[in-house]
């Protein structure tokens, strides 16, 4: 039997330093690689490979803190591919926690193919050792695949219908699923 390390490495195929699609407000986004949910007419198929694009360093980390040091940046999202996955799990936590510790008051948004529930239910595929800690750190999670038949352009920042927008403080908080609301 063969044994695989545990690795802390992802990749990643955009930065988007003044994005408003993806969140209230101005915000940077983080668009991570890898994704194994490969939802149907998913919007950003070459992301799929867990090597897609570039590697995510300690420079990559430096020029995303700087993007979000302007006042008018209302905080970071991070989507992809899916952020999710354990492996890129393991290399968000720490910048996630040094997002946190630089930039209190502004907002994490994560996007997931997985719903809360199948990242919260231990011996799940997405759920590992750094899942619940990445939750806390952030306020919104947009959970669910896109589904095509789901699709609904009228819906605030979400593709399709099935698709929510949990406010995880209060969801966490309360002990129930709450929904964001602006």
């Amino acid at each position: 039997m063969i044994v695989h390390p545990v690795f802390a490495y992802m990749y990643y195929g955009n930065i988007k330093k003044c994005d408003i699609a993806d969140g209230p407000g101005v915000r940077v986004s983080l668009f991570v690689s890898g994704c194994t949910n490969r939802c149907e007419n998913c919007f950003q198929p070459e992301t799929w490979d867990f090597r897609y694009g570039t590697e995510f360093t300690e420079k990559t980390e430096r020029e995303l803190l700087d993007a979000l040091s302007p006042s008018y940046i209302a905080g970071l999202t991070v989507l992809g591919g899916e952020p999710m996955e354990p492996s890129n799990q393991r290399a968000l936590l720490p910048f996630l926690r040094r997002v946190k510790e630089a930039f209190p008051s502004k907002t994490i948004w994560l996007y997931s193919g997985f719903t809360i529930e199948q990242l919260c239910t231990e011996g799940s595929h997405p759920h590992c050792e750094a899942t619940l800690d990445i939750l806390s750190l952030c306020d919104v999670l947009v959970d669910g695949r896109f589904v095509e038949s789901l699709k609904d352009i009228t819906l605030l920042f979400r593709g399709s219908s099935n698709q929510r927008l949990i406010d995880l403080k209060r969801t966490f908080d309360q002990k129930e699923i709450v929904l964001y609301s602006e």
